[in-house]
């Protein structure tokens, strides 16, 4: 009978769907969500119409004990392959006729074990006992019923009421279940009564959300740190071509979602989904086929690497027919759904498939527990979960639970208690939680009604130890746990599921003990050795080719495809991974090659300078008047000029002696080849323009021709040498090399191609004209008949500019500068000897010809011989 808010009894709100029922409390709870009753109301109709039957009273059991505060147990101790539910009635499914999950008799074994144990503690909950109420979930199968089980009153019914603060379902909080689906199904409707929920295997990441899930708990680490831990796993051993089978359902789903999110570097060879059996019966023709098929593709594949992210009912079918067919020397890697699954381990040959691994719980030993798990239950002698009910129920009967476990307790024992302590710290956390709420001291506790909504708060705060181990959760209500990775062992006794790794949640690291396997290779292509790019040969990034980086380039870890270009003033040989600083060079003056050049400019300096004195102290000689008088001073103080302008080519280049080699230098040569011209151009407007075209010849001496036609020439030299330093000003520059990329060379920047025909052009101009006119006077007289010297310089100007050509072009580098000086010395001795010098000699050595007598009398020989 229910208490309405009037004060009025009604025996009717016992059913479900009646009126609302009063509450007796003053307050609500500070979390509870800000959702409407309404729609509360209508998810609780919903679920409440899946009930056929009402749930009768039963007898003690094995899964149940009566206690001062009772907590809920979801366990399979049955298991029904995932899939689609068989079921088209609206019932309670009898467990018992699924096959029999020993390791679920195990947790709920733990559950007990931690129960007595709190119960029999003098410093945790000191006078309080616990209880329990334990379901057999059939995996997923019954997860509905259990839950609506829970969450009825002792009447067996799920009152509607417009607020729960002071309802108090059969439970204070739940412990379970172990599977995904049914943890988010059962997290979905506690969240509504604020009901404290502990799951310890299901690591779906839709639990990590406090907002959508309030109440959910767990005591193992997310799906996420799972994925991770496989990719460290993988990485430490190099392996980047694998292969992904998962499970066609909600868990294999997310583990696939998430491995491709985190698994950068890893490549996929292919991705199938195992089939899923229906029940105990076998494969169907066309599962066969499948399972065939993906048997086929691990044989045909080159990856050596398997992930199998599925649950462990899914995989007897498949272990068992890969071995059929021959399955050898694969790495397997499962999730912890099936990494310590006794069962699995004991499939006849599937140690032949070859090395299997696997992220687990980690390992820690309950004392006492395995003693407590092989003893008959208290009220019976052959088995556990039977009582008197006549009807199947929500605590399914499990008569061949104990005598199954107590068959199998060696192979239980050897895996390890695992999740068995994931079970057993729950409660412990339930227990502290309850422990802090009802203040309990050294005495005993102030034993109130508590409802679940006000022990939420305090789990959420629970931080305490359990057998060495750190118990309490983040804000997401996951624990600071680490994964273990285990290795399977057919050579032992005991210890079937080695740890040989252990994975930090807190450190993101993995921590590798010792794999007792000679590690296999899977890889889809080598690493690239050192200097090396990847050239991708196909759509895996993992499938590549190896390039030498070439020369000028090196490998930078930063970008496995391309290599990169090294600095302008930085070299590499081919496969570098770095640049090396170049060395910069120049023509410098200890160089041999600048000292021969510097020797042979300072003769050609000391002869030029002696010629100048020789014509300044003989200059109204005939001689010296025949060979252009003053003219004949400008040249040589040019060509003096010339040859101190080779000091600018040794030494480190700068920006005044780059100015001074392209400007002055080329000035000066050109007044000098200019000067040839009008003397050469005299001598024929004397000896044939006078005589033929008297008025221009007048004309040429009355309006200075000479200076005039001087004065065109380098007026255009100076427009030249305008042109070229606007648009290519002179500087040093480094310039490499070619040949040689560990060398710069320190030069004047490069004159453009057009620039320098340009300026040439004007110079090989004039050098025509001096032979063209040297040419006409070849039969003028003895004195005047320069023609044979004139055609030696300039025939030593064209080769020499043909060989610097060719030696610019072979000989690169600091040869260049030397060329280039050298090539000067050579035309400024030219030019010194071969028009010079003729006349120095006869000044010197035939005083007797430098009279004006002798000059008549050879031009009178001239007019005779014409005549």
């Amino acid at each position: 009978m229910h208490v309405n808010k009037s004060g009025q009894t009604d025996e009717n709100k016992h059913q479900v769907g009646g009126s609302k029922a009063g509450t007796c409390c003053s307050r609500s709870p500070a979390d509870w969500g800000s959702g409407g009753s309404a729609m509360r109301e209508a998810r609780l109709c919903f679920s409440a119409l899946l009930i056929a039957t009402s749930l009768k009273t039963l007898t003690a059991s094995d899964f149940r004990l009566a206690g001062d505060y009772v907590l809920g147990g979801l366990f399979s101790l049955h298991a029904e392959t995932v899939g689609k539910s068989p079921f088209i009635r609206a019932e309670v499914p009898r467990c018992q006729t699924f096959n029999l999950k020993v390791v679920g008799y195990s947790f709920l074994q733990a559950m007990r074990f931690a129960v007595e144990e709190i119960n029999n503690s003098s410093t945790l909950l000191p006078g309080v006992s616990l209880g329990y109420e334990m379901v057999d979930v059939c995996y997923h199968t019954n997860v509905v019923h259990p839950l609506l089980y829970f969450l009825a009153n002792n009447h067996s019914r799920v009152q509607l009421q417009e607020s729960y603060t002071c309802y108090q379902p059969r439970v204070l909080a739940v412990v379970g279940p172990d599977s995904s689906p049914g943890a988010v199904t059962m997290a979905n409707v506690l969240s509504l009564f604020l009901i404290p929920q502990i799951t310890y295997t299901a690591t779906t990441e839709s639990l990590r959300n406090p907002k959508h899930f309030p109440v959910a708990f767990r005591t193992i680490p997310s799906t996420e740190q799972m994925i991770k831990a496989m990719l460290l796993l993988l990485k430490h051993f190099h392996w980047n071509w694998v292969i992904v089978l998962f499970g066609d359902d909600d868990y294999g789903q997310e583990n696939l979602k998430l491995l491709r999110f985190w698994a950068t570097g890893v490549c996929i060879a292919f991705q199938e989904s195992i089939p899923v059996p229906r029940g105990s019966q076998m494969l169907s023709l066309e599962q066969q086929a499948k399972v065939q098929d993906i048997i086929n593709m691990l044989h045909q594949s080159t990856a050596k690497v398997v992930l199998v992210l599925t649950l462990d009912l899914m995989l007897p079918f498949f272990f068992q027919e890969a071995v059929r067919q021959k399955v050898t020397d694969l790495v397997w890697i499962g999730t912890e759904a099936w990494a310590t699954d006794p069962s699995l381990h004991s499939i006849t040959n599937i140690s032949r498939l070859g090395t299997f691994l696997g992220v687990a719980v980690r390992e820690v030993p309950i004392p006492g527990f395995s003693t407590f798990r092989a003893k008959a239950p208290s009220n019976q002698t052959g088995g556990a979960g039977t009582w008197a009910s006549d009807q199947g129920t929500c605590n399914q009967v499990c008569d061949r639970c104990f005598s199954a476990a107590k068959q199998r307790e060696k192979e239980l024992s050897d895996s390890g208690e695992r999740t068995d302590f994931n079970v057993y710290s729950a409660v412990y956390v339930f227990a502290h939680a309850l422990h802090r709420l009802l203040r309990c001291g050294s005495t005993g506790c102030h034993k109130r009604t508590v409802y679940p909504w006000q022990l939420l708060p305090e789990v959420r705060q629970v931080d305490f130890s359990l057998l060495n181990n750190k118990i309490r959760f983040d804000e997401n209500g996951d624990p600071p746990n680490s994964f273990a990775i285990v290795q399977w062992r057919w050579d032992q006794d005991s210890h079937l599921f080695k740890k040989i790794a252990y994975y930090s949640t807190m450190h993101q690291k993995l921590f590798l003990k010792f794999l007792y396997i000679q590690v296999p290779v899977s890889i889809c292509s080598n690493q690239c050795i050192p200097g090396q790019r990847k050239k991708p040969t196909g759509l895996h990034p993992c499938c590549f080719e190896c390039v030498d980086c070439e020369a000028g380039t090196y490998f930078n870890e930063s970008d496995h495809y391309n290599c990169q270009p090294c600095p302008v003033t930085h070299w590499s040989n081919a496969r570098s991974q770095t640049c090396h600083p170049k060395v910069v060079t120049y023509l410098a003056w200890h160089d041999h090659r600048a000292v021969v050049l510097l020797i042979v400019s300072l003769l050609g300096l000391l002869t030029t300078l002696a010629t100048l004195l020789t014509f300044a102290f003989h200059l109204r000689t005939p001689m010296v008047k025949s060979a252009g008088g003053g003219m004949c001073l400008l040249m040589l103080a040019a060509l003096v000029i010339c040859f101190l302008n080779i000091l600018a080519y040794v030494g480190i280049p700068t920006e005044f002696k780059c100015v001074w080699r392209q400007t002055v230098s080329s000035f000066c040569f050109t007044l000098c080849i200019s000067c040839i011209v009008i003397r050469s151009l005299q001598i024929v407007c004397i000896f044939r323009l006078m005589a033929k075209l008297p008025k221009a010849y007048n004309y040429w001496t009355k309006y200075k021709g000479p200076y005039i036609f001087m004065a065109v020439v380098l007026a255009l030299k100076t427009v030249t040498l305008m042109i070229n330093f606007l648009i290519s000003s002179p500087a040093p520059v480094e310039l490499p090399l070619e040949d040689n990329p560990a060398i710069l060379v320190l030069d004047c920047k490069k004159t453009p191609a057009f620039l320098q025909m340009l300026d040439t052009a004007l110079d090989m101009s004039l050098s025509v004209l001096c032979f063209c006119f040297a040419y006409l006077g070849k039969e003028f007289p003895k004195n005047y008949n320069e023609a044979k010297y004139i055609t030696l310089w300039t025939t030593s100007y064209f080769t020499s500019w043909a060989i610097l050509f060719v030696a610019i072009t072979l000989y690169p580098g600091v040869l260049v500068p030397f060329f280039s000086a050298l090539f000067s010395v050579v035309n400024l001795f030219g030019i010194v000897i071969g028009y010079f010098g003729p006349k120095c000699y006869i000044i010197f050595f035939h005083p007797e010809r430098n009279t004006s007598a002798y000059f008549q009398t050879d031009i009178q020989t001239y007019t005779m011989r014409r005549k």
